[in-house]
């Protein structure tokens, strides 16, 4: 008998059908599911006063009545709520995608796909979120640094010149990745696998992830330009993927 804690689930959504069935999926495949029918109900649970409600990963809807999907996430990183937020809608769009991985959620996921893919990139978020440590102890297997970049490994948190870099969990996954492989060449694929798992399909055509890797690429450089505008260690390799330009290059 497996001995590995189940995974705890927050499900927000507030069409109740949905909800119940989602639940119960998500529950048939292993999984701890507490469900709110809101934002509000939410938010007290997760960033209200203690005690606190906590959990491995958050599901958002993205359309709900009084406060959407977006507002939510907003309030629980202001409310100190790091759990990785994976937002749920029936809004397929790429701009939707890219709207909500641009406000933070680690995932995106259409309301139409099935409950085995939607546990499968749970498992995936809840993987890669980490705890991070009330006492920070920096330890060499922990820490790299990259020139003017350095990775607290275990935290999840970049600085560049000695400036806190505000990335989420993926950015920060993709910049680790590229910076600690600085002057190799890393594909579209190996970048974008870090965010839904390796073989997901996503966008116009079978190489229609390139676009979403492109977007990502440009927040993480605007949020380095906002520290040093003449930021240039992300370079591109067109048609191919990205490189980190290894310290001292020019």
């Amino acid at each position: 008998m497996s001995t590995t804690p189940a995974i705890s689930v927050v499900l927000v959504d507030d069409d109740r059908l949905f909800r119940d069935a989602i639940a119960a999926g998500l529950r048939r495949e292993g999984f701890e599911v507490l469900a709110f029918d809101g934002g509000a109900p939410a938010l007290a649970a997760l960033a209200g006063q203690t005690p606190r409600q906590t959990c491995d990963v958050i599901v958002l809807d993205w359309r709900m009545p009084e406060m959407e999907g977006p507002q939510v996430l907003e309030r629980l990183r202001a409310g100190g709520v790091t759990t990785p937020v994976v937002m749920l809608t029936s809004l397929s769009d790429q701009v939707y995608e890219e709207a909500a991985l641009g406000y933070g959620a680690v995932d995106f996921v259409d309301k139409e796909r099935s409950v085995t893919i939607l546990a499968h990139r749970l498992r995936v978020a809840a993987s890669r979120s980490g705890d991070t440590p009330q006492n920070t102890v920096a330890e060499a297997e922990g820490m790299a640094r990259i020139g003017d970049l350095a990775l607290d490994l275990v935290a999840r948190r970049a600085r560049w010149q000695d400036r806190e870099i505000d990335l989420t969990l993926t950015e920060f996954d993709m910049v680790a990745m590229m910076a600690q492989r600085a002057g190799r060449d890393v594909t579209y694929r190996e970048l974008y696998d870090l965010v839904h798992g390796s073989g997901f399909q996503s966008g116009a055509g079978s190489d229609g992830y390139r676009s979403n890797v492109r977007g990502f690429i440009k927040r993480i450089r605007r949020k380095f330009e906002t520290i040093d505008p003449g930021f240039t260690a992300i370079e591109n390799y067109p048609g191919f993927g990205y490189r980190w330009r290894p310290p001292g290059t020019s």
